[in-house]
């Protein structure tokens, strides 16, 4: 019998073998369920010592009701199905993978640059449709002295802004937890927020989500932005004001959007945007390749693995449970 149980709350993947291996190494039996409320979530994790989250709710409620658990380990760089307070407070490590995805939805996000800029989706359902216009794309523009304004400046951004360099893009950047001197020594330079708008052509958005920076871009940002300015998003769809966005879209107050989170998912068949011919929307993919799930799964149970053993996992959330 092992000496540790871990929970995988919810999961979307075929296997679940990479996890199981890595914990086996710290002699811990993995349980699964499909948790989608938290009575789902407190009924399961009676008595686990460790959590694998992928999107079932971890509230104070969740939390408060767990009484062996020393960590949980969120599938993802964002951990925003966690309280992570109450799990501070229960003395409970809260850990998240950082960097499996870098490349992947920093190509992501800048495939869906250039989408934008040279009008690819549009043309080709043009072209499906029966016409041969080239004209409907126009304008185009080249993108050697646009500028590329970064909503956040951390590791996937600072890795979209190398690459888009390369295209000729300047690049700036809104990041209040990010040093001019980082900035500088990556030939970014730092904004305001709003200035930032003023000042991009593309503006793509990176920041996690929390309380503040829920609908951080909205009305007065899309007012501040040029009418030929293209929004990208692959952080977290809340991060936008969506009711705004729509808003801005119809009024032109922008020239188009692509999407690849919203406010709410799986899409809602309604929403506007799906008939907006200016607007992409992809279903939350950006972070994927074989290579980054795979990576990503083994990661995640590297961290339960090393708390249950007595070890720092290498990405904690809340570090100032280690003085506890």
């Amino acid at each position: 019998m092992a000496t540790f149980k871990v929970l995988v709350t919810d999961y979307t993947y075929p296997t679940l073998e990479p996890e199981r291996k890595v914990l086996e190494t710290a002699d811990a039996e993995l349980v699964t369920a499909q948790c989608r409320t938290e009575d789902d979530v407190i009924e399961a994790a009676k008595g686990v010592d460790a959590i694998i989250n992928q999107y079932a709710p971890l509230s104070r409620n969740v939390i408060e009701s767990l009484d062996h658990c020393k960590v949980i380990s969120r599938y993802g760089v964002g951990f925003d199905t966690v309280d992570v307070q109450t799990a501070t407070e229960k003395g409970i490590m809260v850990c998240n993978v950082t960097d499996y995805c870098l490349d992947e939805v920093s190509n992501h996000a800048f495939a869906l640059l250039m989408a934008c800029a040279r009008k690819v989706v549009l043309l080709n359902q043009s072209v499906k449709s029966g016409a041969w216009d080239p004209q409907i794309a126009k304008p185009i523009t080249r993108l050697s002295n646009q500028t590329l304004g970064l909503v956040g400046f951390g590791n996937i951004p600072q890795s979209l802004a190398v690459k888009a360099k390369v295209f000729g893009l300047k690049v700036a950047a809104y990041d209040p937890f990010v040093s001019s001197e980082i900035a500088e020594s990556q030939g970014v330079e730092l904004m305001e927020l709003n200035q930032l708008c003023r000042s991009s052509d593309y503006l793509s958005v990176h920041p996690p989500l929390n309380e503040h920076t829920k609908g951080m871009i909205s009305t007065d940002q899309f007012q501040n932005m040029k009418e030929n300015a293209f929004i990208i998003n692959t952080s977290r769809g809340p991060v936008i004001d969506e009711a705004a966005l729509i808003t801005a879209l119809k009024n032109k107050e922008i020239a188009g959007a692509a999407l690849d989170v919203l406010e709410t998912e799986p899409v809602e068949k309604h929403n506007p945007l799906l008939e907006m011919p200016n607007v992409i929307v992809n279903p939350h993919t950006a972070y994927y390749s074989e290579e980054s799930e795979l990576e990503l799964k083994q990661k995640t149970a590297q961290n339960a693995a090393d708390v249950l053993r007595g070890q720092l996992p290498r990405y904690i959330v809340n570090k100032e449970v280690i003085a506890t």
